[in-house]
């Protein structure tokens, strides 16, 4: 009878496979590797080598039940050469040990697995359990269908662990820091305890482990399970102010803090998030899968409720926004991820950047998510392919509608083809700038081709449902084309201002207005000082008119609702034929302050009604306060594992003590840990500097974050990119 082959150890050469699959930042102790790429193994045996007769079946096995049939569980056997499916070739025979070169299916299923060998000599076949490890999606294979060409954008979308959420609005687009952390020692194990936290998983986990293999599926299931309006999901959103039980959603600097703070509290959803957050800690989760994903702003961005891709909004005679009349809204700004990967379940084209938005806004199938749907569909306007074309083309191409509310009365005086989505943005890939990608959503608006991707859309729309004839919304795109100055314009656009003249009976033609507002500020307002802007108005004709203007100033929250209304005016002014006339306005921040939401925002509101046609207008201007900057500097180059000295140096914006001051520090590769340094009280305009030491232990460009918070305002950030050498 032969000897039979003992296995004594194997050898899974985590770091050498590691550095070859671009995972070795997540661990060098674990076998972590992409699909559809090989790797190499070494066995080691007992008393003899591998010889002719030995039959060596390698077996593979993710999740509680392995099946062969759904794709969690592989057998094959030892051969001459690896192939584009499961797969083991012999590399080196030597006595006492063997290497072998072993190879994934690019279309295997995710997560982690077990390995085991069977040997058959003879008649005696022995089972052995050679170690565990993790598969990814790769974006390095051609047959992965999240395969990416450009390198650049590989490092970027998947191994950059840093980057940047564009907040404010389209006139002041403000790069907010965010430690993405993908590579942190536990965050791979946090991002797979998400997978089986999942409903699909608790309800049918066989069901739910055979379609891990697809980037479709695990995109939906990451975007539901990332907010907790239906599972225990990552985050809790909270758009009410009252962040006492939980964290500010401004307050965070990354998703590894939420990440962790989720899965050591037996996955209870973490308080607070809101949608750039949310967006955040989803790319955190899909760069860990090995999916690229990148973080996209929406300026002016429109929550459609009723799929209808049109946003109507009331306002009362002066200028107050009502938001109880309607449920839709256009946020200043929204954040959601794009993802990229094949779209085998489409027709061919649309394939690439495929829009997922995990805060919860809507229902996809029954769960709170958006996507995956794709970009290139949304630009021409193919909204009735899977998932959820007409919300997110809504969300970019949107008609916005405004009416004016007059008790039980009320008057269509403005349609805007063009107000809704601009300067979509993303970090630039390869660098820290930013880079518009808004025509990669629609054409150009007010062009013809941007029209008829809008009637196209309206068209598909049909096909689903019909729409109500009794909401008057089925319009060309040149009707109710009104522009600001009451002079023509090329595509019907108000000015930046948003001054718009409308008749109390119909809407008149472009030549008809007779007056005109606008809004200008005198300087760039800082937070702490005074506001000062100017009212010009204006008589465009021929005859003396009398003005009554109302006027109002509140803060805004990020997602377009007005917060506290802080100050009011009215007065009346009287215009000569072709008259102008300047008004100079001031708020203090004594009135503003203590109402200002996070993002700084003021919205000034300015309604007029004449007296002899009983015209009317109504103007807003939004004005981002400039905050005082944090400075960061690294007392010299920073080296992987020596000790670095940062210095952090900040002002007191106001005129008054600010108490409760606290710094809070991270960044992945550079701090293991939120670092947080009490400063205590700042009096008025009082400078602070704080020095500490950092031992970076990750190579590359890094981002160390700052959040700065007291008793007066929530949070200032700053935050600094370096190069740690080796």
């Amino acid at each position: 009878m032969p000897q039979a082959l003992e296995i004594s150890f194997s050898d899974f050469h985590t770091q050498i496979n590691n550095a070859a699959h671009r995972t070795n930042e997540i661990s060098d102790r674990r076998l972590i590797i992409r699909r559809g790429q090989p790797f190499s193994l070494s066995l080691q045996f007992k008393t003899r080598g591998f010889q002719k007769g030995d039959n060596l079946i390698f077996i593979v096995e993710t999740g509680p039940w392995p099946d062969e049939a759904s794709g969690t569980r592989a057998a094959f056997p030892l051969a001459r050469a690896v192939t584009k499916s499961w797969s083991a070739a012999l590399e080196e025979n030597k006595f006492g040990s063997m290497a072998i070169a072993m190879s994934t299916s690019p279309n295997a299923i995710i997560g982690q697995y077990t390995m085991k060998l069977q040997i058959t000599t003879g008649s005696k076949s022995t089972s052995y359990q050679l170690g565990t490890f993790t598969l990814l999606f790769n974006p390095w294979c051609v047959d992965d269908e999240v395969y990416m060409e450009n390198e650049v954008e590989r490092q970027e979308y998947v191994l950059n662990d840093y980057g940047f959420i564009y907040q404010g609005n389209s006139n002041w687009i403000t790069p907010c820091p965010w430690n993405f952390g993908q590579f942190e020692d536990d965050i791979l194990d946090i991002t797979l305890k998400l997978l089986d936290k999942n409903l699909n998983y608790l309800n049918d986990a066989f069901k739910d482990l055979s379609h891990r293999n697809s980037a479709v599926y695990v995109s939906r299931v990451v975007c539901a399970m990332i907010n907790s309006n239906d599972d225990n999901g990552v985050l809790q959103g909270n758009w009410s102010e009252d962040y006492a039980s939980g964290v500010c959603p401004s307050s965070w600097n990354g998703s590894t803090a939420i990440l962790r703070q989720w899965y050591k509290s037996d996955c209870q959803p973490v308080k607070y998030g809101q949608c750039w957050v949310f967006a955040a800690v989803m790319c955190t989760v899909m760069r860990g899968l090995g999916i690229p994903t990148r973080v996209i702003t929406n300026f002016e961005s429109a929550h459609d409720t009723n799929t209808n891709i049109l946003i109507d909004e009331y306002y009362d005679s002066t200028g107050k926004k009502l938001p109880k009349e309607s449920h839709d809204s256009i946020w200043n700004f929204h954040v959601w991820c794009e993802c990229w990967m094949a779209r085998r379940d489409l027709p061919s084209g649309f394939g690439g950047w495929q829009v997922l938005d995990p805060t919860p806004q809507e229902t996809s199938d029954g769960k709170y998510r958006c996507g995956p749907a794709s970009v290139k569909s949304i630009k021409e306007g193919e909204v009735n392919l899977s998932y959820d074309g007409p919300f997110v083309f809504a969300m970019v191409n949107a008609d916005c509608v405004s009416w004016l509310v007059y008790g039980k009365r009320r008057e269509k005086y403005f349609c805007d083809p063009h107000l809704v989505g601009n300067r979509i943005s993303t970090k630039r890939a390869g660098s820290d700038d930013r880079e518009d990608v808004t025509h990669h959503y629609k054409y150009q608006e007010g062009s013809i081709e941007e029209r008829k991707v809008f009637q196209k859309a309206i068209h598909r729309l049909q096909n689903k449902h019909t729409m109500s004839a009794s909401n008057g919304r089925m319009y060309s795109s040149g009707n109710n084309g009104i522009t600001a100055n009451g002079s023509s314009s090329e595509n019907g656009r108000p000015s930046e201002n948003g001054s718009v003249a409308i008749d109390a009976s119909r809407n008149p033609p472009l030549n008809e207005a007779k007056l005109f507002l606008e809004f200008k500020l005198t300087e760039s307002p800082q937070l702490g000082q005074t506001i000062n802007l100017a009212l010009l108005a204006v008589n465009l004709v021929r005859v003396a008119k009398t003005l009554k203007l109302s006027l109002t100033a509140q803060s805004v929250k990020h997602n377009g609702k007005e917060a506290h209304q802080f100050w009011e005016e009215s007065m009346y002014i009287d215009l000569g034929p072709g008259e102008e006339k300047w008004m100079l306005l001031q708020i203090p921040y004594t009135k503003y302050g203590p109402y200002l939401d996070d993002n700084y925002l003021v919205r000034v509101t300015a309604t007029g009604e004449q007296n002899i046609t009983w015209e009317k207008l109504l103007v807003q201007k939004d004005i981002n306060l400039a905050l005082p900057n944090i400075l960061i500097n690294f007392l010299g180059s920073p080296v992987v594992n020596k000790p670095c000295r940062v210095k952090l140096t900040f002002s007191n914006p106001l005129n008054e003590e600010i108490q409760d001051c606290l710094m809070v520090v991270e960044g992945s590769g550079i701090l293991k840990s939120q670092m947080k340094l009490q400063l205590g009280s700042m009096k008025p305009r009082e400078k602070s500097v704080l020095e500490f030491q950092v031992i970076p232990f990750k190579v590359g460009f890094k981002q160390l974050q700052v959040n700065f918070s007291s008793n007066k305002f929530r949070v200032i950030k700053g935050y600094k990119t370096v190069s740690v050498k080796p």
